[in-house]
């Protein structure tokens, strides 16, 4: 007898891991000076908001397939706009390293995602130091600079890009919850493309304006509607493929399918791009690494099964989490100081295992659910 709910979980997680890579590469190819050659990563970026944000103002007020959230001016003004920064400032960067460094390079460097998330939040005080998780930073940054030093076709430009861009997304991870998660904001995919997509094309307009804006009035590139259609479009399908995703598996499922990506899109890069050389080093700094991430997934997953309650598993409490969202529709309700001092070190979910280039704010559903049942558990 098949089971199909554990069917169609395994085939929401291809479509992710496909969508996933199949965004990164499409970019790289639009962006290379050997392919489409578009060196515009700002202008690429800001046609993603607008049709992320075009599509989404349609979903939510013209179709009303999801009801907004009932936003204040001063969320929008200390909350919503500053993650909106980081946010455009971590696609500017992360884009532009593409016309430096190839993609199996990139996902070698974005092991530090957890070194950078973890800094952050020790930095504003959402987690705190640990001596496990310092041991497994110095691993992933030991295998980073292996795979660095190995690497055929260094360029300190792409590297700092794509590191500057890994830390302003870190950022972006602690200020959702610092800012949004303890005001008791929830937001999924596209109530989330709803706000912070037209913020984040304002922030991106100045730089456009000073870096980009110039070039592209001399040069001769010619405008391929399709070409850029369809690539935001699969951008925007990667946010919904993220949202189902979340709704049907857990913590685990969600980290092991990140790891297996980044193998998968490594391997699929030198394919599509055959100058992107991968030397045994390479790969040997990056195993290095990936067992820091591994360890520290690990790490956080046993924590936050030891901050949830034992009544529910994760699906039966996504289950009463989505039929409460289909009646609440993701409306503020602001949680008890109590709720919001577990930080990240409690086993949040809160986007950073997915670590793709056009996930927007993906709230931390799973331990948004586990606090509020704590919260009613001990009332």
């Amino acid at each position: 007898m098949i089971n199909k709910p554990l069917v169609l979980t395994y085939l929401y997680l291809l479509i992710y891991v496909l969508l996933s890579s199949g965004v990164i590469l499409y970019n790289k190819w639009v962006l290379s000076p050997k392919y489409f050659n578009f060196p515009f990563p700002i202008t690429l970026t800001m046609i993603h908001m607008a049709f992320s944000g075009l599509i989404a103002f349609f979903l939510i007020r013209v179709f009303k397939v999801v009801a907004p959230v009932k936003m204040t001016f001063e969320i929008y003004a200390t909350c919503v706009i500053p993650i909106s920064a980081f946010f455009a400032s971590s696609l500017w960067f992360g884009n532009t390293a593409y016309l430096h460094i190839s993609v199996a390079f990139i996902q070698m460097l974005k092991a530090l995602m957890p070194v950078a998330t973890f800094s952050m939040g020790v930095m504003c005080g959402t987690d705190k130091p640990r001596c496990d998780v310092f041991l497994n930073m110095v691993l992933v940054s030991v295998g980073v600079v292996i795979s660095s030093y190995g690497e055929i076709h260094f360029n300190i430009v792409g590297t700092v890009y794509q590191v500057t861009g890994i830390f302003a997304e870190a950022l972006r991870l602690v200020l959702t919850q610092v800012l949004l998660q303890k005001k008791g904001l929830t937001l999924n995919p596209i109530t989330s493309l709803y706000y912070i997509a037209p913020c984040s094309f304002v922030f991106l307009f100045v730089p456009w304006c000073l870096l980009e804006k110039p070039g592209m009035a001399v040069s001769q590139i010619q405008f391929n509607f399709w070409i850029f259609f369809s690539n935001a479009l699969c951008a925007l399908a990667l946010n919904v493929s993220i949202f189902l995703v979340i709704g049907r598996t857990g913590a685990v499922t969600i980290r092991v399918a990140g790891v297996l990506k980044d193998w998968i899109l490594i391997a699929l890069s030198t394919v599509v791009f055959p100058e992107s050389t991968i030397t045994g080093l390479n790969i040997i700094g990056y195993a290095i690494a990936l067992c820091g991430v591994v360890m520290y997934n690990y790490i956080k997953v046993k924590d936050g099964r030891a901050s949830q309650l034992p009544t529910d598993s994760i699906p039966e409490r996504l289950t009463k989490d989505w039929k409460l969202e289909k009646k609440s529709s993701d409306i503020f309700t602001p949680i008890s100081t109590s709720d919001t001092n577990g930080g990240s070190g409690g086993g949040n979910f809160n986007g950073s295992e997915l670590n793709d280039e056009e996930a927007p704010l993906l709230s931390s559903r799973l331990s948004h659910i586990g606090r509020s049942q704590l919260s009613n558990h001990t009332a």
